[in-house]
């Protein structure tokens, strides 16, 4: 499928990669190319300039927003939350497409950690939908770690991961790419319509203890039901 992925930082890079390695057509979509590849500067959690990044990916290609939009069936939100409805909007025209939302609200004004910009009643999510009436959009990945997003083995035995979107084609075509990248059919939890998508959000803060507690970022929960 012909996919567009929002975002050059760690989360974007690492779906873009994942999804060109399983046979994707992908590009990666930015608000100004030569900005982009002109920054020298690491990321805030090291990783390097998104050249070099580039150089080591030649079969993605880079496009401004609006070509991304125009290019990909499936739209993967994966900026900063509170620039991701700018973001898709320059992307453009975005009826009847899947945009998969793995961004969380996070608001870093005050410093580490951050809190969340938006939750109880109403999400990033639901934003997005709001914004895109005509897109299909479905929340997923924003629990995890962007490495264990692609590679659920990197965390022992059975853990879970979500879907919530308003479509039920939508959620089938991105369970799809779940199972694309590793995630087993049983550990695929559909919490219903686009408002659950408060829940996965509103876990960050405990993800963030989480990460605090075991020191690693390579974690995740299991949903048990008898």
């Amino acid at each position: 499928m012909k996919i567009a992925v929002l975002g050059t930082g760690m989360v974007g890079r690492v779906l873009a990669a994942k999804l060109a390695d399983v046979g994707h057509d992908v590009v990666v979509g930015t608000r100004d190319v030569d900005a982009t590849l002109a920054r020298t500067e690491t990321g805030p959690m090291g990783h390097p300039p998104y050249a070099e990044w580039q150089a080591e990916h030649a079969n993605i290609r880079l496009v401004p927003y609006a070509e991304a939009g125009a290019h990909g069936e499936i739209v993967v939100n994966a900026t900063l939350g509170d620039g991701s409805v700018a973001a898709l909007q320059a992307a453009g025209d975005l009826a009847g497409k899947v945009i998969v939302d793995v961004a969380n609200p996070l608001d870093f004004s005050h410093g580490f950690p951050p809190t969340l910009s938006v939750c109880n009643t109403d999400s990033l999510g639901e934003q997005i939908q709001k914004a895109f009436p005509d897109a299909r959009v479905v929340k997923t990945l924003n629990t995890v770690n962007a490495n264990v997003m692609v590679e659920p083995s990197r965390v022992p035995g059975e853990h879970s991961v979500f879907v919530a979107g308003d479509d039920v084609a939508a959620k089938e075509t991105v369970k799809d790419l779940l199972k694309d990248f590793g995630w087993s059919e049983a550990s695929i939890v559909d919490l219903g319509d686009i408002r659950a998508a408060r829940g996965t959000e509103m876990y960050l803060p405990l993800w963030l203890s989480m990460m605090g507690a075991l020191g690693s970022t390579d974690f995740n929960i299991r949903v048990a039901w008898g």
